[in-house]
């Protein structure tokens, strides 16, 4: 709302000024919001604080660009009138955003709608357009207000209220939609279990805790079967060799399903020489039968984490660039079956990219999961901001979405986003829990980010015809 205000208070305000107040609002918000990378890069890089903080601004100024650029097409879409201008601006933030999560392989991180997966009435909003869909309606309210706060005439009181009255209706149906609840009614019932070992990143890889994090999975998982759980799920990079590599943990894994008759969901490094040696992080499945499905191996890498984007170029950092492997990204969308249904997961960060947890609902999939290793955030937000964007996730498809977490925040999500369980931070411990397989599709299940390319159509005229206007 202050960008908005300072923007719309300044007439005729120029474009590399614009483009200032976006940047300078920008940074203030990504360095706040993703402050804990610098501690990451410090704890596990290896880095130095001079250099981590010189990582992590890089990184918060890249993302604060695409805030400037935000600020340049509101100056060019309000011209017109108010409304038709909180409309573009709207508009332009969305193309902002989709932007940040796709440009140099993107990253989508706390997006304005995320802000409200809490407040559920107004969450409901992404089942018809995604999380996009909850960011124009932030913007479309947050121009209103500041347009009043601007100046307070007739016309901006009149849509202001018109605004804020869509936002009350939007809430009123979300509230509704809340109250009929009829996909937490649809499909099977099936008992999964969430192990989460709580296993310090420093041993994940240490061959001499090989036996006792094996064991640690094993056990919960005996505990686990028992109490009824068909789907156990452990968390991303639960083994610390590659699966493929340890026959020891191969062996004890696929008994243990023979044993309980479960189905074992678990992540694991893989290795594959063809055309070169490659890396992957995956997501194996092991059924009853002992006999292994597909390999789901991860699309969408952590920067800084997996590989380091423009590596040449930061030469400073070479305790960082030395300490990350470079892995290879999976190319494929697979989807697991169970028992005649299927179901997918989304590898750790992947997660908050809407479009490829889509495709697996579009691929057949009627249960999300996503397993992730969180030890790397330590006591900071980020576990918090990462568990809220994996929940948006679940209300956009319309499924129940189960999360694994070696050391939380691990839990269930239904279908409207409501939270059913969830574990504490850094605590060795299971969740079992009732979830259903739902073949239902929601709005924007069928209609995917069709939405946000109406926004992007809508700002390309805007912008050819300010653009005209202005010679």
């Amino acid at each position: 709302m202050p960008l908005l205000a300072a923007l719309g208070s300044a007439k005729g305000i120029q474009v590399h000024r614009a483009f200032g107040l976006g940047l300078a609002t920008g940074a203030v918000a990504f360095a706040g919001t993703l402050y804990w990378i610098s501690e990451v890069m410090m704890t596990y890089g290896g880095l130095a604080w001079p250099t981590a903080l010189a990582v992590n601004a890089l990184l918060v100024s890249y993302l604060a660009i695409f805030v400037g650029l935000f600020a340049v097409m509101v100056t060019y879409g309000t011209s017109i009138s108010v409304t038709v201008g909180l409309v573009t601006t709207s508009a332009a933030w969305v193309v902002s955003e989709f932007g940040r999560g796709y440009l140099f392989g993107g990253f989508p991180w706390a997006f304005l709608g995320y802000s409200q997966v809490e407040v559920l009435p107004v969450a409901q909003l992404a089942s018809v357009f995604g999380v996009y869909g909850i960011s124009f309606l932030i913007v479309l309210v947050n121009g209103a207000l500041a347009s009043i706060a601007v100046r307070a005439d007739r016309r901006r009181l009149t849509t202001g209220g018109i605004v804020l009255g869509i936002a009350v209706l939007i809430a009123c149906w979300g509230q509704w939609r809340l109250s009929q609840n009829t996909l937490v009614n649809e499909g099977e019932p099936v008992r999964v279990a969430m192990i989460q070992g709580n296993v310090a990143q420093d041993q994940k890889h240490d061959p001499s805790f090989q036996t006792s994090i094996l064991d640690t999975y094993l056990s919960a998982s005996r505990s686990a079967a028992a109490d009824g759980a068909k789907l156990l799920i452990w968390p991303e990079s639960a083994l610390p060799l590659p699966f493929d590599q340890d026959v020891g943990a191969a062996v004890a894994i696929r008994n243990l399903a023979k044993e309980t008759g479960s189905h074992i969901l678990f992540g694991s490094e893989e290795s594959e020489e063809t055309e070169g040696f490659h890396y992957y992080n995956s997501a194996f499945h092991v059924g009853p039968t002992g006999i292994d499905r597909p390999t789901y191996r991860k699309i969408h890498l952590v920067p800084f984490g997996e590989y380091v984007p423009f590596r040449r170029l930061l030469f400073f950092a070479d305790k960082l660039v030395e300490s990350v492997p470079d892995f290879s990204p999976g190319t494929e969308t697979i989807t697991f079956s169970m028992n005649g249904h299927r179901f997918s997961s989304a590898i750790c960060y992947e997660v908050v990219y809407p479009s490829l947890v889509r495709s697996a609902v579009l691929a057949g999939s009627e249960l999300l999961t996503t397993i992730t290793n969180d030890a790397w955030f330590g006591r900071t937000s980020a576990p918090h901001q990462h568990f809220s964007q994996a929940a948006m996730r679940a209300i956009e498809q319309g499924r129940y979405l189960v999360r694994a977490a070696n050391t939380g925040i691990s839990g269930v999500v239904d279908p409207y986003g409501r939270v059913l369980a969830q574990t504490e931070l850094f605590e060795n411990t299971r969740v079992v829990a009732d979830v259903r397989w739902i073949n239902v599709k929601t709005v924007y299940g069928w209609t995917g980010d069709l939405f946000v390319y109406l926004c992007l159509m809508l700002m390309i005229c805007v912008l050819l015809f300010g653009v005209r206007a202005s010679w």
